[in-house]
């Protein structure tokens, strides 16, 4: 049976303020290199999820934390504007993370972070099960593997919210420590949908390609897994049937954030009622919108603008 998401969406995971730099094919040292764009745009896994949700028309929260400066009061602003709701957001001593991300003429991308507020965000596990979060009926961790305290609370946060009667999802994200399994593995049986990309998901298993990886996840607990496969679209497993949506047929300009509107998508989808294969197309045509435009989310549109705009498009 599909995900029911009926009501609000609480998305637990970072806020970073990035600073997009393009085009950057090359890079030598005591020189200076010209580019045609610097712009300041909101990232981080939490904060892009929960931004193209309430684009989207989905009532969002978000858990994060961000630095008492100047970058953090820009992304709150952001995250309003979006309709977000920022609430659970904390404001520390500690810098708000940030990343400077040189994208090149292809849309590949290099990123230089610093971790800041992230390095010190959820120092012990939240609750979900009281007044405080407000009335939401599923949690979304977004990228535990971006907040070193996730590694260690995601489990617990992901089992609170099945005691308050929310669904749930989670991101998985890279693992720059290698640590991958060892801290997925207690959420895996606590989920209702899974998201990884196929990178991800072959270093997760082990497997040799992404189906058997996908069917490795989903025999692992999660009630769903879904795989993004970049310009090839998107593969779901279930215990009832197991698809690859194609995807729509675009000119990547910056894949920022691609991966976390992708997310936001397929919930929005769920939420709407969509059945999985409704919500894998209608999560590719998210992406590839934001994809063709420089920025994590500035490519999104609202939700029946990329329902319209998806009757169209092509696809490959």
């Amino acid at each position: 049976m599909p995900l029911s998401i009926p009501g609000a969406v609480v998305c637990a995971g970072n806020m970073v303020y990035d600073v997009l730099v393009r085009p950057v094919d090359n890079v030598e040292w005591d020189t200076t290199t010209w580019v045609e764009s610097v712009e300041p745009n909101l990232g981080g896994n939490g904060a892009s999820t929960a931004t193209a949700l309430g684009v989207l028309g989905v009532p969002a929260r978000l858990m994060a934390w961000a630095g008492r400066d100047a970058f953090g009061d820009f992304l709150l602003a952001r995250l309003a504007a979006a309709g977000v709701d920022t609430g659970h957001v904390v404001r520390c001593e500690a810098a708000t993370a940030t990343t400077i991300a040189l994208v090149n003429g292809g849309g590949r991308r290099a990123f230089l972070h610093r971790p800041g507020a992230s390095a010190v965000a959820f120092p012990a596990p939240v609750g979900l099960a009281d007044e405080t979060i407000g009335p939401a009926t599923h949690l979304h961790v977004a990228n535990p593997y971006g907040v070193p305290n996730l590694r260690r609370h995601a489990a617990a946060l992901l089992a609170d919210a099945r005691a308050a009667g929310m669904t749930t999802s989670l991101d998985t994200g890279w693992d720059s420590r290698g640590e991958w399994m060892s801290v997925l593995a207690p959420c895996l049986d606590r989920l209702d949908a899974l998201f990884a990309n196929e990178a991800e998901a072959l270093h997760l298993t082990g497997a040799a390609n992404y189906t058997d990886a996908g069917r490795r996840l989903r025999e692992a607990g999660p009630g769903a897994v879904v795989l993004k496969l970049g310009g090839a679209g998107c593969a779901v497993f279930t215990a009832e049937e197991e698809f690859v949506e194609p995807a729509f047929d675009v000119t990547a300009i910056d894949t920022t954030g691609a991966g976390d509107c992708f997310v936001a998508g397929f919930l929005a989808a769920l939420h709407h009622g969509e059945g999985w294969r409704g919500a894998a197309r209608f999560a590719n045509a998210v992406g590839a919108l934001n994809v063709q435009c420089l920025g994590a989310t500035s490519g999104l549109r609202g939700y029946q603008e990329t329902l319209d705009w998806a009757k169209t498009a092509p696809r490959r």
